[in-house]
């Protein structure tokens, strides 16, 4: 029943930080929202940061579970990590990016939060990692065509999902860009061995 309590609250927070942004958001606002006392709120939680920062938390956990699960499924690897990137992001953007506080949210987000953002991204490179050496082990993609590493390609994958976040407001924009990027990957990466000569 606690994590019950806790979820209740985290997510009248998360409606309570959309509606009036960060800095107004008080742990008053945050109790009525979640029809309790203040005082009551405070055994949950110590203040707002530490509650903007569980909110964090459980939101990056249920991104990368949207991950584990694109990746379980069947298709080509870059399909899936497609997919599972897609999930990632936009579970973590779309609440945030229709609030009229958005651009406060992500900047709480970038500042409050810049442990929790980086050991999930860290998580999220792991698992493209993987799935991307297991495509190997399987013969679908080749690493030695492009000389790298499942690693490296999947920091590559994620910079270019930032680079394409960050600088494009057209989603059609930024989709069309995506799938030339993963086209030029996958033939990069199932191109026939190199012969000595």
């Amino acid at each position: 029943m606690p994590d019950d309590r806790a979820g209740h609250i985290l997510d009248s927070a998360l409606t309570v930080f959309h509606q009036y942004g960060y800095a107004k958001t008080t742990m008053q606002d945050i109790a009525r929202a979640a029809g309790m006392s203040r005082a009551a709120l405070y055994l949950h939680f110590a203040g707002k940061e530490e509650l903007f920062r569980a909110g964090s938390r459980r939101a990056h956990l249920r991104a990368l579970g949207l991950v584990d699960a694109s990746l379980a499924e069947k298709g080509d690897v870059l399909s899936r990590i497609d997919t599972a990137m897609t999930a990632y992001f936009t579970e973590l953007t779309a609440q945030i990016s229709s609030s009229a506080h958005g651009g406060e949210l992500f900047d709480a987000t970038h500042t409050i939060t810049e442990d929790i953002v980086g050991e999930a991204r860290i998580a999220l490179v792991a698992r493209l990692a993987v799935a991307l050496e297991e495509a190997a082990e399987a013969g679908e993609v080749r690493f030695a065509a492009v000389d790298t590493t499942a690693e490296e390609l999947a920091l590559l994958l994620l910079a270019v999902m930032d680079g394409l976040k960050n600088t494009s407001t057209d989603p059609a924009g930024r989709h069309e860009r995506r799938t030339l990027f993963l086209r030029v990957m996958r033939a990069a990466l199932t191109s026939p061995a190199k012969t000595g000569g």
